[in-house]
């Protein structure tokens, strides 16, 4: 039998938002993106999404299409030393219940992995933060010299996830079947599909409903909800979605 392992996306499982719009915020701080910049192309998705009215992932991909404009000739040690204070300041705001399950996995010994959209620099030192085995992120890609080209290969999307889960099974010799998966959009579904003991933390309308599609995934998923200081967990099978 394989070794357990507990799989967990970080921006809005782990954290509380997400991590590349407090990146985003600090180059705004450092005058690396202009502010008219965010004004102009950022902050209308970012208000759309606040209303509802637009979502998650269109304010995010106008985010990274700004960012990877931002970085291009920077070097990395540049870019690691603003992820690390991102983090510093910021790493502690996340959900109780996925801190709780870290700690436990942790206990249990099982591989504690974190599989994230956002930045390698940013996922590496959440990574670390809390103690886990092993990390993939979105990986912003280096010249010779060590400076950002431009070029990205993502780690955002289900595609990316399970092969990226299939790599560190075989690296760990993980048993999916006994394993666990933690997210919260549809770019988690590949995850959760995978391993025994699936769990969607303040899922979005997106997931809940490919969720409510999929008998086998509504049978095993866990759907957790927290707000404020209170956790509630959603019997999928006999609630039905408004």
């Amino acid at each position: 039998m394989g070794r357990i392992a507990a799989f967990f996306d970080i921006d809005g499982t782990i954290y509380r938002e997400g991590l590349i719009s407090e990146l985003f915020k600090k180059f705004l701080r450092y005058e690396l993106i202009e502010e008219e910049v965010w004004r102009n192309e950022v902050e209308p998705a970012y208000h759309r999404w606040v209303r509802r009215e637009g979502d998650y992932d269109t304010y995010l991909l106008k985010m990274i299409e700004i960012f990877i404009g931002a970085i291009k000739g920077l070097s990395h040690e540049h870019v690691d030393y603003v992820a690390s204070r991102v983090i510093n300041q910021k790493g502690d705001r996340v959900y109780t219940f996925s801190r709780d399950r870290i700690k436990w996995h942790r206990e249990q010994g099982h591989v504690i992995i974190a599989i994230s959209g956002s930045p390698y620099e940013l996922v590496s030192n959440m990574a670390k933060k809390y103690k886990m085995d092993d990390f993939r992120g979105t990986i912003y890609e280096l010249d010779e010299k060590g400076r950002y080209t431009g070029d990205i290969i993502p780690m955002w999307d289900s595609e990316s996830k399970i092969k990226a889960m299939t790599n560190l099974q075989q690296k760990y010799d993980i048993d999916l079947s006994q394993s666990y998966a933690y997210g919260d959009t549809t770019g988690d579904l590949t995850m959760f599909d995978a391993v025994g003991y699936p769990y969607a933390i303040n899922p979005t309308n997106e997931l809940l409903a490919k969720i409510s599609e999929d008998p086998d995934l509504r049978a095993k998923i866990n759907v957790i909800v927290e707000r404020k200081d209170v956790r509630y967990k959603i019997d999928l099978n006999h609630t039905d979605l408004v």
